[in-house]
């Protein structure tokens, strides 16, 4: 089965990086489709690549990744064991937010992926994530909580500030840290 998740994983990812009408596709080095296990439980969506990513080509290549995989290490996972990607394929220029079309134009691929692999649960790392996705909440508000809705995609979210929000800012580190730990316990109540 993992086999023919990782072939449809990099069929739809190769007909996307040719077919994708981003406009950020004319300023980014390379496309950055998700990267992990196609039998992952867990999906981490992320805002779109920073610089690290956009050079590499993998999602959460740069210091955001790497507390990210920290986290991952503190309950017990590798980034082997999950999946990672996010909303948009292409880095924007500064960092500056996606535009809401930029997202759109990235949204069938994004849903394709979370098609192929039918995760447990879809983890958002940050408000851009959460959003695309639940519209009216605030990260303020839901972060560290489950969110259920039925979706194409899946039916049960979890939302997490973005590992580089604690980056820049220490308090949120301990916040992040705390929530990340409640993802086991998401996982069982699922299963």
């Amino acid at each position: 089965m993992s086999d023919l998740k990782a072939e449809q994983l990099k069929n739809i990812h190769e007909r996307w990086l040719k077919d994708c009408e981003c406009e950020l596709k004319k300023v980014a080095t390379q496309g950055v489709p998700g990267h992990g296990n196609p039998e992952a439980e867990i999906v981490f969506i992320g805002e779109a690549p920073g610089k690290d990513e956009d050079k590499i080509g993998q999602p959460f290549v740069g210091a955001a990744g790497k507390f990210l995989n920290e986290m991952l290490l503190s309950i017990n996972l590798k980034r082997e064991d999950v999946y990672i990607t996010n909303i948009v394929k292409y880095r924007p220029p500064g960092n500056r937010d996606p535009l809401p079309q930029e997202v759109e134009f990235c949204a069938k691929w994004l849903e394709e992926e979370l098609q192929t692999i039918k995760p447990k649960l879809i983890v958002f790392l940050g408000r851009h994530a959460l959003q695309h996705f639940f519209p009216n909440e605030k990260i303020s508000a839901v972060h560290g909580k489950i969110l259920k809705k039925k979706m194409k995609i899946g039916d049960t979210f979890f939302a997490l500030y973005h590992p580089a929000a604690a980056l820049h800012n220490g308090s949120m580190r301990e916040v992040l840290m705390s929530d990340f730990k409640k993802l086991p316990k998401a996982i069982e109540k699922i299963s």
